[in-house]
């Protein structure tokens, strides 16, 4: 770092990132972040959610974690919390399944029926 502006650069973008963490409003998507979620590849499904939601430009939706969601063999998962209070628990999340939960459920408000838990029990 050279100058103000780009620590004032650098600070914008952080901003932004933290916005797609802690809007409340809108739909909310929490990523199951303990020992087992992580092991299983948490981390960059969470990533994706942030990045697709960056590059959508959408303003009403936030991403958080949480710890334990107490399933650890359909890891990593995700539940999405509509705005009326409706949640909807996906398993076995990849990053191109997040990018797919974007563009159908938080986009058009249609669940992914495949990649919900009770999909996943009826196997």
């Amino acid at each position: 770092m050279k100058s103000i502006t780009e620590l004032e650069e650098l600070r914008k973008k952080a901003l932004e990132k933290m916005g797609v963490r802690a809007n409340t409003d809108g739909y909310r998507i929490v990523v199951g972040m303990a020992t087992c979620g992580i092991a299983a590849g948490a981390r960059p499904v969470m990533n994706s959610f942030m990045e697709e939601l960056q590059k959508r430009e959408i303003k009403n939706a936030s991403v958080t974690m949480t710890g334990c969601v107490g399933v650890c063999r359909l890891e990593p998962i995700v539940e999405v919390i509509d705005p009326s209070g409706n949640k909807t628990t996906y398993v076995k999340m990849t990053s191109e399944k997040a990018v797919r939960i974007v563009a159908e459920h938080i986009v058009n408000g249609r669940v992914c029926l495949d990649y919900t838990i009770g999909y996943e029990d009826k196997k």
